[in-house]
C-alpha cells in the first residue's frame, strides 16, 4: 500500500504537469459578408468560459485565445448565467484538439432564433498555412483560373486551394483572373489588377457571388501578426 501511495504521489504532479503543458487554442474571428442588421460583437462560450468577441466584416479580428484540449464552441447574444443551461439551437462548431490555431468564419443564419450566425473552423496551423502562402476558397459555380503573381491560379466552383507565394520580399505582383459560366466555355475577365506581398503575413481569399453582377467578387484577408518579443 505504501508502495503504491508512494507511486500516485508522483504519478498525479506528472499528469498535472503535462496538462499545464498542453497548448492552448488561439483564433481569429471574420463575419464573411456579414449583413449590416447582423450583431456586431456576440459571447464566444467554450464550455468553462464566456468572452466577448467582434464580428469584424472586413478584416480578421485580433487573436483570441481558447484553453487546452478538444472544445465545442457556441456563440451567445449574453454570458450564459449556468454553464449546463445553454439555448438550445445555438450556433455551435466542434474543435479538435490538435487544431491548435484556427480561423473561426462566421456566416449569416437569420433563422437561427438564439444567435443569427453560424460557424465554421478553419485550420490556420502553421504547417497548414505558411508564412506567404494564400488560401483560396471558390464559393461559386464559376471556375475561376489565371495567375496570381508568378503562381498559376486553378480552382473549380465549391473548392479550395493553396497557393505558395506569388512574389519574393515586400513587393506588388500583378493579378489577372478569369472566370466561366456553366455551360459556357467563354472566358470572362474578373480581375486585372495589382496586388501588395507581405511575406510575413499570410492571406485567405474568398470568390463568392455578387449579387448586383454577373461577375463574381474576390476578397482578400490578410493574416500578418506580431512577433512575440525575444526572449532575454
Amino acid at each position: 500500500m505504501k508502495l503504491l501511495l508512494i507511486s500516485l504521489f508522483f504519478l498525479l504532479p506528472a499528469a498535472a504537469f503535462a496538462q499545464e503543458k498542453a497548448p492552448k487554442h488561439t483564433c481569429r474571428v471574420l463575419f464573411f459578408d456579414g449583413p449590416e442588421a447582423a450583431p456586431e460583437k456576440l459571447q464566444l462560450f467554450d464550455g468553462a468560459t464566456c468572452r466577448e468577441v467582434d464580428l469584424p466584416r472586413m478584416n480578421f479580428s485580433k487573436v483570441y485565445q481558447l484553453p487546452a484540449g478538444p472544445l465545442n464552441l457556441r456563440l451567445l447574444p449574453d454570458p450564459p448565467t449556468d454553464p449546463a443551461k445553454i439555448p438550445v439551437g445555438a450556433p455551435s462548431v466542434a474543435v479538435a484538439e490538435d487544431v491548435i490555431d484556427f480561423y473561426l468564419l462566421v456566416t449569416s443564419d437569420p433563422a437561427n432564433p438564439v444567435s443569427p450566425v453560424r460557424m465554421q473552423v478553419i485550420n490556420a496551423g502553421s504547417d497548414k498555412l505558411k508564412l506567404g502562402q494564400m488560401l483560396w476558397f471558390n464559393l461559386t459555380k464559376n471556375p475561376v483560373g489565371g495567375m496570381v503573381g508568378s503562381e498559376k491560379l486553378v480552382i473549380q466552383p465549391n473548392s479550395r486551394a493553396i497557393l505558395d507565394p506569388p512574389a519574393s520580399g515586400h513587393r506588388d505582383y500583378p493579378v489577372n483572373l478569369s472566370f466561366r459560366i456553366p455551360g459556357n466555355e467563354h472566358l470572362y475577365p474578373l480581375c486585372e489588377t495589382k496586388w501588395r506581398h507581405d511575406p510575413r503575413s499570410r492571406s485567405v481569399v474568398f470568390i463568392n457571388a455578387d449579387p448586383a453582377s454577373r461577375s463574381p467578387r474576390v476578397m482578400v484577408f490578410p493574416d500578418y501578426r506580431e512577433a512575440p518579443p525575444a526572449k532575454p
